[in-house]
């Protein structure tokens, strides 16, 4: 079968700088698909790709079969679209929003009213359709975007930072959603995020760093790569610790913002060890299973989280 989403190495710049190298990826049907990566990792412009905002330079992109390129209309008429920035007109109701993006997708008012009859009532807001969109919780509005991404009834759902702005409750209530339409409709759902614990909740994980993916799996898998437990040592000379963990104990140990970390099995042993052969060195010293922070780090060499600029 035809990939839900087919990304064929694509490079974007903006002048000189290139913010996507080769990206390649296919999300499948049914899938819950995240795009993870740290702010101006690539993210965004990925996001404008796919979603046919921007024209693509180089490489290819497909939704269900249809080519962005030379055939735009077919692919939108194929996603529905939830954008980081809000989209709604704060001084038309709930309803006059879904009902003008109904007729945007050429939708008789039959079919918009049961469409939208449905929609509300699944999103929790049909005691709310002749509210203006102003009067709205910030929760409340991610929810009517939502309907108005899914009026058209896409087969793909394609959200950039779905999260962003929302309290843990209206989070929860937008992942329950989500994991409805997936399991109900097989609405194939795809996003990006800077949300380590949002990308726990996809069924695979692109991680993206600096324009280019740096792997893909499903979360576990991704954690398992990291090859044992996280131990990090807090040394006043982390170069120099690095550099002795290797020469007297034979395991490879990386120096990341001034902590030694190394992945092991059996890592509570290790402790032992490198506790009992550098006493002095240490100041302190950490075991935890190994996050997906844990496999960026192990993936890139760098924290998730560093001082980038702002758009990516």
């Amino acid at each position: 079968m035809t990939a839900a989403i087919e990304v064929d190495r694509v490079s974007h710049r903006y002048g000189t700088r290139e913010a996507l190298k080769q990206v390649s990826l296919d999300v499948q049907r049914g899938e819950v698909y995240a795009v993870l990566g740290p702010n101006g990792g690539g993210k965004t412009t990925l996001f404008r790709l796919i979603s046919t905002l921007i024209p693509i330079q180089e490489g290819g992109v497909s939704i269900l079969g249809a080519d962005v390129r030379t055939d735009p209309v077919a692919a939108q008429m194929r996603m529905g679209v939830v954008f980081q920035a809000p989209s709604l007109d704060h001084k038309l109701t709930v309803r006059e929003n879904i009902r003008h993006q109904a007729t945007l997708y050429g939708l008789s008012r039959r079919v918009t009213a049961e469409r939208e009859a449905e929609l509300v009532e699944q999103l929790g807001v049909a005691d709310r359709v002749d509210d203006l969109v102003e009067t709205l919780s910030g929760g409340l509005r991610r929810r009517v975007e939502l309907a108005k991404g899914m009026i058209h009834r896409p087969q793909v759902l394609l959200l950039d930072e779905p999260s962003t702005g929302l309290d843990p409750g209206a989070r929860a209530d937008l992942w329950s959603y989500l994991g409805r339409v997936r399991s109900e409709s097989n609405v194939t759902v795809a996003l990006t995020t800077h949300l380590l614990e949002e990308a726990e909740r996809a069924d695979r994980i692109a991680i993206l760093n600096e324009g280019v993916v740096v792997d893909i799996d499903s979360p576990d898998a991704l954690r398992a790569s990291v090859g044992g437990d996280t131990i990090t040592v807090v040394a006043d000379d982390p170069e120099k610790l690095n550099r002795a963990i290797g020469e007297r104990l034979g395991v490879a140990a990386q120096v990341v913002d001034g902590t030694v970390r190394l992945e092991q099995p059996d890592g509570h042993q290790w402790i032992t060890r490198i506790v009992e052969a550098f006493p002095e060195e240490i100041k302190t010293i950490t075991l935890a299973k190994p996050t997906l922070e844990d496999v960026f780090i192990a993936k890139t060499g760098h924290r998730f989280w560093l001082d980038t600029e702002a758009g990516d």
